[in-house]
């Protein structure tokens, strides 16, 4: 351990720099009125931003945009890793090719993305060839249609890469024996893959749900810092209160957004522990 730490002291001094040293020192905003004298107001402002109609939508969306997006991307990722895993090794080429959108600017696929799904674009022209009515997915509640296939596409294929090392770093001696022993696929499943990917899992939905949280960058180049109303984020909050120099009410939304997030991580901790618990209980 002690080899270790001369390669971990510059990234844990760039975390605290940039990160550690800002978040408890934005605590002081957060308890203060912004005035010239600066005085303190102890959890005023947590009221107030509390009952601000804006944060409450942007709040609201944020969540439901997270639960929508992280399971999707936990499954969706987990199946294409295991086929992949399967195929190997004539998936060389598409466990590289997953990774592809990380090489492709925001800016360029967010035009591909707003052509396709253009009220005249390929996607409604292939509804009509369907038989369906056009959709107008640029507009109210169908927005979040391509916001979220958006999100899949581009955080995919690193949540794939990640299953697929759980997956590969499992002995294929443990299955050979256990199919000698008469075990069946189910019983494979749950005394041998399952208790080594959890862990790899558990950090693949870790990373779904920050990658959730911060879907601000394709909402904000679609809709603008005054989206429609069901894409309104938290981060198009932030974003608005950082513009008026707010720094109040953008620290206090903040602290209190980052307050249900560690409530969240640490019931997934719990989550976790449990279900390996259970496993071990099955051996």
């Amino acid at each position: 351990m002690r080899q270790a730490w001369p390669f971990l002291l510059p990234g844990l001094a760039g975390l605290l720099l940039f990160y550690g040293i800002p978040f408890v020192g934005g605590i002081w905003y957060s308890v203060t009125d912004g005035s010239f004298e600066n005085q303190f107001v102890a959890f005023r402002n947590y009221e107030t931003v509390w009952q601000n109609p804006m944060f409450q939508l942007g709040l609201k969306n944020t969540w439901e945009l997270s639960l929508i997006c992280s399971p999707l991307l936990f499954f969706l990722s987990f199946v294409l890793a295991a086929g992949l895993h399967r195929i190997r090794p004539a998936g060389a080429f598409f466990r590289s090719s997953v990774l592809m959108p990380y090489l492709m600017p925001s800016s360029a696929v967010l035009i591909i993305w707003l052509l396709w799904f253009d009220y005249g674009g390929p996607v409604n022209r292939l509804l009509v060839t369907l038989g369906l009515n056009r959709v107008n997915w640029l507009m109210g509640a169908e927005l979040r249609v391509p916001v979220v296939l958006l999100f899949l596409w581009k955080n995919l294929g690193f949540c794939v890469v990640i299953f697929l090392s759980a997956l590969q770093s499992i002995p294929e001696v443990l299955y050979e024996y256990a199919t000698l022993e008469g075990a069946s696929f189910r019983r494979q499943t749950f005394t041998i893959t399952l208790p080594l990917v959890i862990p790899s899992a558990f950090l693949v939905l870790i990373l779904s749900f920050v990658s959730a949280f911060r879907i601000f960058k394709e909402v904000f180049f679609i809709g603008g810092a005054y989206p429609e109303e069901p894409l309104y984020t938290l981060q198009n909050y932030m974003n608005n209160m950082y513009g008026k120099l707010n720094y109040q009410n953008v620290t206090t939304a903040a602290y209190i957004f980052a307050a249900m997030v560690f409530l969240l991580f640490g019931l997934l901790f719990l989550s976790q522990r449990q279900a390996m618990r259970r496993l071990e209980g099955r051996e």
